[in-house]
C-alpha cells in the first residue's frame, strides 16, 4: 500500500461567392484519436522540481506529506499547426510517494494518470495517462519513474507553455488504493514551450468595384474586405496577366476593409486588382474584378461605330446530392473510412479576366455520446473535368488533408478571358483511429465558391 515520503487559394474577389454544405457520414466510426506513440525527447524540455502534496491512502495511517517531484513534459511536435493534434509525455523522473511499509510490491501493480497545465496561447490542461506497469518496489522504498500521455489539439497560434500539473497513482495489489498529489503552488515551472502557427487557408481576400466601365481618366472606387488589418494595400489595373500603370495604395482598416479611387487611362485595361505590399502575391491579393474602358477614339470622317454587347453571367455551382455514405471499419482494427463526394458543377460565365477556386472546410465528425475524430483525419483527393470549347482549363487541388483550416478542391486560374463549365469531384478518406467506439459519426464539409 502506498504512502509518501518526504524529499527534496487562391485570390478572392470573384463577382460573386456561392457556399454549399455537403453532410459526410461514417459508420462505426471512431470516437477520440488515441494517443500516437512519442517521438524523440525535444532539446527545448527541461525537468523542473516543484513543491507536492501527497496524500497517503488512509489505510495507511499516516499524515500528508509535503515533497518535491522532479518531472520533465516532452512532445512530438514542438511546432505545429493550429488543427494540429500534439501528443503530450509527462515522466515523473522522482515521484514525492513510496512505499511505506517494509512489504515488498510486486511488478505491474501502479497505474498513474494526471494532468500537464497549458499557459500562454492556449490555456487550460492535458489529460495524461501511464500504463500498469512497474518494476517491484522494496519495503519503504520511492516509487519508481513513471511516464502518462495524452493529446491536445492546438486552437490558437502563438507560444503555448507546458507545466506538470496534479497526478495520482493508483495501486492495484490486494485492494485498490490511491495515492493524489498536488501542485503545491500551481502552476508548476514551465518544462516546454512549443510554438504554433496558422494553418494555411483559403484566401478570403475581396473587392468590389463601383462601376465596371468608364471613359479613358475616370475614377472608379474600389472596395476591399477581409485583407489583413492595417496592411497597406496596392490597387492596380491589369490587362490581362500584366499590370498598367493605373495605380493607388490606401491602407486597410482594423478590420481589414478599405475603399479607395483608382484612376484609369490605359485602354487595355481588362480588370482591377488589389494585394498587401508593393508586389502582387496571389494569396494576399484579390480579383481581378472585370472593367471595362470605353474607347473614345474619335472616329474618321464619313465613317459609323457599329456596337454590338455579349451580356456578362454569373459564376455559380451546383451539387448532385448533400450526402456522402463512407465505408465502415472495425473496432479496434480502425483505419480508412472511403466514399467519394457528391459531383460539383461549376458554371462560370462571368466572361472577365478572373478565375475561381472552390476550397473545402470540414466540422470535426461527432458520435454517440459525444465521441469525436478530429477534423484533420479528413482527407481528399481531388480529380476536376473542363468542359470542351471552355476559354479555361481546371485544375484538381492537391490530394491532402482537408481539415478546419480547410484545403482548394479544384481551380482555374486568371486569364485575359476566363470561364467555362466543369466538374469537380473528389475521393474522401477519413483515418479513424484504432478502438474508436462503434456508432455513426458524422462532420460538415462546407465548399465555397469564390
Amino acid at each position: 500500500m502506498p504512502s509518501a515520503a518526504p524529499r527534496s487559394p487562391r485570390p478572392a474577389g470573384r463577382s460573386r461567392r456561392w457556399t454549399a454544405v455537403l453532410g459526410v457520414l461514417a459508420l462505426a466510426a471512431g470516437a477520440s484519436s488515441l494517443a500516437a506513440p512519442a517521438q524523440a525527447l525535444v532539446a527545448a524540455a527541461a525537468p523542473v522540481d516543484f513543491a507536492t502534496h501527497c496524500v497517503p491512502p488512509p489505510i495507511a495511517g499516516i499524515p500528508p506529506i509535503d515533497g518535491t517531484t522532479t518531472a520533465q513534459i516532452t512532445v512530438d511536435n514542438a511546432a505545429p499547426k493550429v488543427g494540429d493534434t500534439v501528443t503530450v509525455t509527462y515522466t515523473v523522473t522522482k515521484p514525492a510517494a513510496g512505499n511505506p511499509v517494509d512489504l515488498a510490491l510486486p511488478a505491474d501493480i501502479m497505474t498513474p494518470t494526471g494532468k500537464v497545465t497549458l499557459g500562454g496561447a492556449q490555456p487550460g490542461s492535458v489529460t495524461v495517462t501511464g500504463p500498469k506497469k512497474n518494476p517491484p518496489v522494496p519495503g519503504k522504498a520511492p516509487f519508481p519513474p513513471f511516464s502518462m500521455t495524452g493529446t491536445f489539439t492546438v486552437t490558437a497560434p502563438g507560444s503555448i507553455t507546458l507545466s506538470p500539473g496534479d497526478y495520482n497513482i493508483h495501486t492495484s495489489y490486494i485492494m485498490e488504493l490511491d495515492t493524489p498529489c498536488t501542485v503545491t503552488n500551481p502552476p508548476a515551472p514551465v518544462s516546454e514551450t512549443i510554438t504554433a502557427t496558422d494553418q494555411p487557408g483559403a484566401n478570403e481576400r475581396t473587392i468590389t468595384l463601383g462601376t465596371a466601365t468608364g471613359n479613358p481618366g475616370d475614377q472608379v472606387t474600389v472596395t476591399g474586405a477581409k485583407f489583413a488589418p492595417n496592411a497597406n494595400i496596392t490597387v492596380a489595373g491589369r490587362a490581362g496577366a500584366a499590370e498598367t500603370a493605373d495605380k493607388a495604395t490606401v491602407k486597410a482598416d482594423a478590420s481589414g476593409g478599405f475603399t479607395t479611387s483608382l484612376t484609369v487611362n490605359d485602354k487595355a485595361t481588362t480588370g482591377i486588382v488589389a494585394y498587401e505590399g508593393t508586389a502582387w502575391d496571389a494569396e494576399k491579393g484579390a480579383g481581378p474584378a472585370a472593367y471595362t474602358v470605353i474607347d473614345d477614339t474619335p472616329l474618321p470622317p464619313g465613317s459609323q461605330k457599329l456596337n454590338a454587347s455579349v451580356k456578362a453571367g454569373t459564376l455559380s455551382m451546383s451539387q448532385a446530392g448533400d450526402a456522402v455514405e463512407m465505408s465502415a471499419v472495425d473496432f479496434g482494427a480502425g483505419g480508412p473510412s472511403t466514399g467519394d463526394l457528391q459531383t460539383v458543377t461549376v458554371k462560370d460565365f462571368r466572361g472577365g479576366p478572373a478565375g475561381w477556386s472552390l476550397t473545402g472546410k470540414v466540422t470535426d465528425f461527432t458520435g454517440p455520446g459525444g465521441a469525436k475524430i478530429d477534423a484533420g483525419k479528413l482527407g481528399w483527393t481531388p480529380a476536376c473535368t473542363t468542359k470542351p470549347g471552355s476559354p479555361s482549363t481546371c485544375a484538381a487541388g492537391s490530394a491532402g488533408p482537408v481539415g478546419s483550416a480547410g484545403a482548394t478542391l479544384a481551380s482555374t486560374p486568371d486569364g485575359a478571358v476566363t470561364g467555362g463549365e466543369f466538374t469537380v469531384n473528389a475521393e474522401v478518406t477519413l483515418d479513424v483511429p484504432a478502438f474508436s467506439a462503434p456508432g455513426a459519426y458524422s462532420g460538415v464539409l462546407t465548399l465555397t465558391l469564390a
